[in-house]
């Protein structure tokens, strides 16, 4: 019988090698496919019922308008005389049948008594048990405040971050803090004077944050849900958007307490904490996009760039 070579012998040896390395690669398991980054919605999903507040319903109102309804929340922590005057004029029907009668285009939608606003003494409506006027509160002092601080950087203030849903800024230096003027913030409109507010006129902050009016007029409430009702109205007038004529007026059919709604019809309202690790997680996600479209994370986020979740769900009729 022939004798195969010893260097046959290796050639063979090496084939049979290469042959069982293929077969081994071919069965071998195909490589895990990269974990999909999580997403708010995900985070939303798997979050416990701990992490969501119901407001106080005495805070919450309903605006509604020819095309739904703004839902708002008071802020009495930080003005809790302004909330409670809106209170009084909310329950007094005060702002109902009134309108929205300035619309100025990346700045406020604002409403309130067009009488009052053209110095039509004879037709303004009254105020009833309201305040005519109130001490400004523009600010309040940041003791015991637990703000859910940023690490961010912001241009307007030392210290930004979050207090029950609101986007607050704080000066240490001055122990104050205050809410800051981010989309969806509602302030009262004043005059000259610094106590010449007193919620009868309300605006919304619908452009660009002008974080500038910070600490110059009084935030009162922020929209939790219907801002599209207010950033999408015709733009007024060169006269710093109010519109030229009432009957462009967006008229406001009623104004009315989460409270006064009959019990049955009265929406199941949850804003998420701001004090939970699910918040911190959906802001970081924010700050560091993983998402397939994104080639540049930005590693930074502003104050107003960043939107507290809030469910408004119906009852279920039984």
């Amino acid at each position: 019988m022939p004798i195969a070579s010893p260097s046959f012998r290796r050639t063979a040896v090496a084939g049979l090698l290469a042959v069982a390395a293929l077969a081994a690669h071919a069965q071998a398991p195909a490589p895990a496919a990269p974990a999909r980054p999580r997403t708010t919605a995900d985070i939303l999903r798997d979050a416990p019922a701990s992490v969501w507040r119901r407001p106080d319903p005495n805070d919450v109102l309903a605006m509604t308008l020819p095309a739904g309804i703004v839902w708002i929340e008071l802020a009495p922590r930080f003005a809790p005389r302004h909330a409670a005057n809106i209170r009084t004029l909310v329950a007094q029907h005060y702002f109902d049948g009134l309108a929205v009668i300035r619309v100025q285009d990346n700045f406020v939608a604002q409403w309130g008594d067009r009488a009052a606003n053209d110095d039509d003494a004879a037709h303004v409506r009254s105020l009833g048990a309201a305040e005519p006027k109130l001490q400004p509160e523009f600010s309040i002092p940041d003791a015991g405040l637990k703000i859910n601080r940023l690490k961010d950087r912001d241009v307007w203030a030392p210290v930004t971050g979050f207090v029950d849903g609101f986007p607050v800024a704080a000066d240490p230096k001055t122990h104050r803090a205050w809410i800051a003027h981010c989309y969806g913030t509602i302030g009262a409109g004043r005059g000259d004077a610094v106590d010449s507010a007193n919620g009868a006129e309300l605006y919304a902050v619908i452009g660009q944050s002008p974080r500038g009016l910070d600490l110059n007029i009084t935030p009162v409430a922020r929209v939790l849900q219907g801002m599209e009702l207010l950033s999408s109205l015709p733009r007024g007038g060169q006269n710093m958007g109010f519109y030229d004529k009432p009957e462009q007026d967006v008229r406001i059919l009623k104004i009315e307490r989460l409270a006064d709604m009959p019990e049955p019809t009265r929406p199941d309202i949850r804003v998420l904490r701001t004090d939970v690790p699910q918040w911190n997680e959906i802001i970081e996600l924010r700050r560091n996009r993983k998402d397939d479209w994104y080639v540049h994370k930005a590693g930074a986020i502003d104050l107003c760039n960043i939107t507290v979740p809030v469910r408004i769900e119906a009852k279920a009729s039984n």
